[in-house]
């Protein structure tokens, strides 16, 4: 009986070490659940293989979740910008804006990305609130 239960725990034993042998070389941990040195690191990378009109379900797939997220709607459709921490710059704790690289979207599509970005956000014209949701057809008609 000794000997049955010697191989029945090898038996287990060799399963356990295919098992995290397995997880180990497949898994792919989405970028959110990374170390913050491997997200920037990640995504540092992965800004280098962008291409202007990708979606922003795309996008999503490849960065995960955004460190920051702006939107509004301007005058020739609805924009938002996702920020992806890329570099460091304060050892505080905390991912600032200043440590991120802001990709720009009109409509869901990716239109900008890099330095500039933020500021080319911030300067686009917000359409009056009560304009929103108004195509400029409805609004020649009346």
């Amino acid at each position: 009986m000794n000997s049955k239960a010697t191989y029945i725990i090898g038996g287990i034993f060799i399963a356990y070490l295919f098992f995290v042998a397995v997880v180990m070389f497949v898994y792919e941990p989405l970028p959110e659940d990374r170390a913050w040195e491997e997200r920037q690191a990640y995504n540092h990378q992965k800004i280098s293989e962008l291409n202007f009109g990708q979606s922003l379900d795309d996008i999503r797939k490849v960065f995960g979740r955004a460190d920051f997220v702006e939107a509004k709607t301007g005058v020739d459709g609805q924009y938002q910008i996702m920020f992806y921490r890329t570099h460091h710059v304060t050892s505080d704790g905390k991912t600032t804006k200043d440590e991120c690289t802001p990709l720009l979207f009109r409509n869901n599509i990716l239109i900008a990305w890099g330095i500039e970005t933020h500021q080319q956000y911030l300067d686009l014209v917000i359409l009056p609130t009560d304009m929103q949701g108004i195509s400029t057809d409805d609004t020649q008609s009346h």
